[in-house]
């Protein structure tokens, strides 16, 4: 008897997640479909992934790159599409089963909700569309049955201490290494350089995401989403800082027990759990060795130095509409910062005073939060 393979569409296919879920795709062809294959810019990676891969679809978000893909595709069964509308649509086909959400930031929000809305599995690495629209985003993936699975390690690691479990949560603990400038002072984050900032000790990630990490604000989203995934409450999420980057995170429940779940900081691992759960497949890489690794450390973050993790508890306090202005200006200043145009430490003074700038209210539609993101986006462009 043949089983039927899941059919992916791999939204960021070119990006560092959805490399590494084709490297999963190579590894288990049998299981395994790539029906669609989505990039924003990198055409040619794409064209590269769409002759290895053959997919019903290919997207390329920026249209200016349309007519090349286009043409290095004409010989094939391939049908090549174009904008950040097509993105909503090719999720929604009957050839896909699992959306596997890798764009980065903002733009994840549309096709994601597109996605829940036809009852598709989404496997998230994408934590904005939740800082964004934590509320909305939840409310779809119930109403349509539709699960979301995270890919984010301290999520997964969340998921898979949860997995069989029925007792209720007292407290979750998301580890975050501290980035490239655990020890720098305050002064001396003022001049840090892009290139610094780029330079992560223990995961390769994309730019975005990896600034994010430099200024804890990525550990900050990740308490919102953790708050919307998990439905735990704001005073329930703990952060702590860990440099070895092997405990991805914990669980605390009401008898005092913590379960964590521990490995190497490999990306494969959460990709390949999130695709092939309640499974556990074989995966090849390097194995914990606890006697080499001897010690644990923890400490307590800095919310002085890095004042974004507070911004993030804050935006939680307020409810309403403040993570989507938080996403926003964070968007603009991590894009500002990378051109050069303001220090590292700007971009949390942006992320702040864009806060305090916007009125407070509440969305309740996609069309409020695509207002409420554009006029934070351009309360942040202004303090630049």
């Amino acid at each position: 008897m043949t089983h039927k393979k899941q059919r992916l569409a791999i939204l960021g296919s070119t990006g560092s997640i959805g490399t590494q879920t084709l490297d999963i795709v190579r590894r288990y062809g049998d299981l395994f479909e790539v029906t669609t294959l989505t990039a924003r810019s990198r055409w040619e990676a794409l064209v590269a992934q769409a002759i290895e891969f053959s997919p019903d679809n290919v997207v390329i978000a920026d249209e200016t790159y349309y007519p090349a893909v286009r043409d290095a595709l004409a010989d094939r069964p391939v049908k090549v599409y174009a904008g950040n509308d097509a993105l909503e649509q090719v999720v929604r086909s009957e050839q896909v089963d699992t959306v596997v959400m890798a764009l980065v930031g903002y733009s994840g929000l549309f096709p994601t909700a597109s996605a829940l809305r036809c009852g598709k599995k989404v496997a998230l690495a994408n934590k904005e569309c939740l800082v964004v629209a934590g509320e909305l985003i939840t409310e779809l993936s119930e109403r349509h049955r539709a699960p979301i699975i995270p890919v984010d390690s301290e999520h997964s690691a969340i998921f898979q201490c949860l997995s069989g479990e029925r007792s209720e949560v007292e407290k979750v603990i998301l580890t975050a290494s501290g980035g490239p400038f655990l020890n720098r002072s305050a002064d001396e984050l003022r001049h840090v350089t892009v290139a610094e900032a780029l330079a992560h000790p223990s995961w390769c990630m994309g730019a975005k995401v990896t600034i994010d990490s430099a200024s804890l604000m990525n550990k900050g989203f990740e308490v919102i989403e953790a708050r919307w995934l998990f439905g735990v409450d704001a005073g329930r999420i703990d952060v702590v800082i860990h440099p070895g980057s092997v405990v991805h995170s914990m669980v605390q429940f009401r008898d005092g027990a913590v379960k964590a779940q521990i490995g190497t900081p490999d990306m494969h691992l959460p990709i390949q759990y999130a695709l092939t759960y309640p499974q556990r497949l074989p995966l090849e890489g390097r194995r914990l060795d606890f006697c080499e690794l001897g010690t644990l450390e923890f400490r307590r973050p800095d919310t002085d130095r890095f004042p974004n993790l507070a911004l993030a508890y804050e935006c939680l306090r307020r409810g309403g509409c403040a993570g989507a202005v938080l996403n926003a200006a964070n968007e603009v200043g991590v894009a500002a910062f990378l051109d050069g145009k303001i220090r590292f430490t700007d971009i949390a003074r942006i992320n702040e005073q864009t806060l305090s700038r916007m009125p407070q209210g509440r969305c309740s539609t996609l069309e409020q939060y695509r207002e409420t993101d554009a006029a934070a986006r351009e309360t942040a462009l202004s303090l630049i």
